[in-house]
Order: C-alpha cells, then structure tokens, then sequence
C-alpha cells in the first residue's frame, strides 16, 4: 500500500442524531410496558366501544316491556335473563354503559370547571384569597360527598342531570387541592423566576409556565375521579335517587333486583360484574398513568 493513500483522511462516521424526548412521549413508553396499566386501557376502550354502538350491540331495546318473559332465567334468546316485567338484561347493561361512561366524564367536566380557576386563584394570589378559597375547601370536606349529594337530590329531584350536578358540585374539591399545590411547588421554580424578571404577568405564568407544567397530575386526578363519580351513581340509583324509569343504570337494577335476589340470582349478578369490571379498568389506567407521569420510575 502506497504512502499516498495512508496519508488521505479517512471519512468520518455521521454522528447518530439525538431523539428527541417529551414528557407525554416517555410516559407513553412507560405506560405501554404497565401490563395492569394496558389491561384497564382495553376496559375502558372496550367500555366506549359499548357505550358508542349499543344501538347495534343491544339486541332488544332498554325499554321493551314484555311481561309474559318476566323474570326468566339466562336462555339463547336472553343471554342475561330478563327483569320482573320482561326487559332483556343483557340490553339493558349495555345501555346502562352509556349512563356510567357519561356521568363519569360529565362530573369530571363540571369539577375541573370549577377546581382549575379556584385552584389557580389560590396558588397564583394566595393571601386572603387562597385563605378564603381553603376555607371553603375545609368546610366541603368535612361534610361527607354523599350527604350533599342527598341533600341536593333531595332539594331539586331525582333525575340524571340532578345526579351529575349533584356529584359534579363536590368532586372539584380534589381537582382545587392538586392544582394548588402544584402551583405552590412550581412557583419557585428557576423558570417561572425568569418570566417575572422579563416582566411576565401573573395571567400570562399561570396559562403559559404553570398550568402546563400541572397538567399531568390533572390527567391522574381524573382518570381516578371517573370510576368514582360512576361509583356514587350507581349508589344513589340503589338507593332510588338517580335516574328514572325506563333509563337504565347498572345500580338501580342492583336495587331493583333485591326482592328477588335469593331466586333470580342473576338479576343482581350482571349488572354488579359491570360496575366491578368498570371501576377495575378505571383504577389500574388511572394508576398506570401516575406510575408513568412520575419521573423517578425512569430510570
């Protein structure tokens, strides 16, 4: 080999480029490797599929009445039996997810609707006002969830918009406290510190440095608060207070099925499978997605 040809350089390799990381792109990574986590996922996927296309899944309608097949036990024609005036069960859990899914997500509309903006004012103004806004926050959380709920109901009617403000109006309460005190642990922050020496209004910190930077918790908050608010109206329909005949909802044919529980076993069966079943895939998304948003898992 010549002289010349070890005196030419020889060409370099390319630097490999650096992926770009994110914080929602980590946590999904993290998720999709939560076997518990992908397992509440595909329940609750599954759950929105049913509640979507119940018209096609549902084989009678919720509300067909048919007393000469009340009250028969699981068959070919109804997979679930049928309640004490005929009304296919197996229909009826199938709309009833539509009840569920729809409370659940309603009532976590209407607390971050109110828990974000209080939540804000308290972390962002404190002094008298964050005083104030704890107050208030102490009071409604020295009185049970369900007796205020009971009240309400109790003051305007049973029916389902009256169920969903009635939890709607004490589930912000945990929405405001997490936000607060997100807001506290950020606002000392190095980057926050060099919004306000460039002259940033608080408005403009809040939406623009600290509102995004909560929003994880915020996500966590109400994938847990779903399966709860679906709880408290499946017991305030067992107890008679939800929504009204012929709508159907999994805990008011919970209720309905007790003088005949200790027979027609599967009255009361099903439609608890469907409440257990929902919370289960509620809970461990909801998990799932703390363990992912939470930086000391990746490591």
């Amino acid at each position: 080999m010549s002289s010349t040809a070890l005196s030419q350089p020889q060409p370099q390799a390319k630097p490999e480029k650096l992926k770009h990381r994110t914080l929602i792109g980590d946590a999904a990574r993290r998720f999709s490797r939560n076997k518990l986590a992908m397992v509440g996922f595909f329940l609750v996927c599954a759950l929105i599929f049913i509640a979507i296309f119940a018209n096609f899944l549902a084989p009678y309608p919720y509300d067909q009445i048919n007393l000469k097949e009340a009250l028969q036990f699981p068959s070919r024609e109804h997979w679930m039996g049928t309640d004490d005036v005929g009304r296919d069960v197996y229909s009826r859990i199938i709309y009833g997810s539509r009840i569920s899914l729809g409370v659940g997500l309603t009532v976590q509309v209407i607390a971050l609707t109110i828990g974000v903006p209080l939540g804000l004012a308290a972390g962002m103004l404190g002094g008298r006002v964050d005083y104030v806004i704890m107050r208030i926050v102490e009071v409604m959380t020295s009185i049970p969830a369900l007796m205020v709920a009971l009240l309400l109901i109790s003051i305007f009617g049973s029916s389902l918009g009256n169920v969903i403000l009635a939890i709607g109006l004490v589930a912000w309460i945990d929405a405001c406290r997490l936000l607060r005190a997100q807001l506290f642990s950020l606002r000392e922050r190095d980057f926050v510190l060099a919004a306000r020496t460039v002259g940033a209004t608080k408005l403009r910190i809040a939406f623009r440095h600290l509102l995004p930077n909560a929003i994880a918790p915020l996500i966590i908050a109400v994938s847990i608060g779903i399966p709860a608010a679906i709880f408290a109206e499946a017991g305030l329909s067992f107890l008679g207070l939800g929504v009204n005949d012929p709508i159907p909802s999994w805990g008011k044919m919970v209720g309905n099925s007790l003088p005949y529980i200790r027979v027609y076993y599967y009255l009361g069966v099903f439609p608890t499978l469907a409440i257990a079943i929902t919370m289960v895939g509620f809970t461990f998304m909801g998990d799932g997605l703390r363990d992912a948003f939470d930086t000391s898992m990746n490591r």
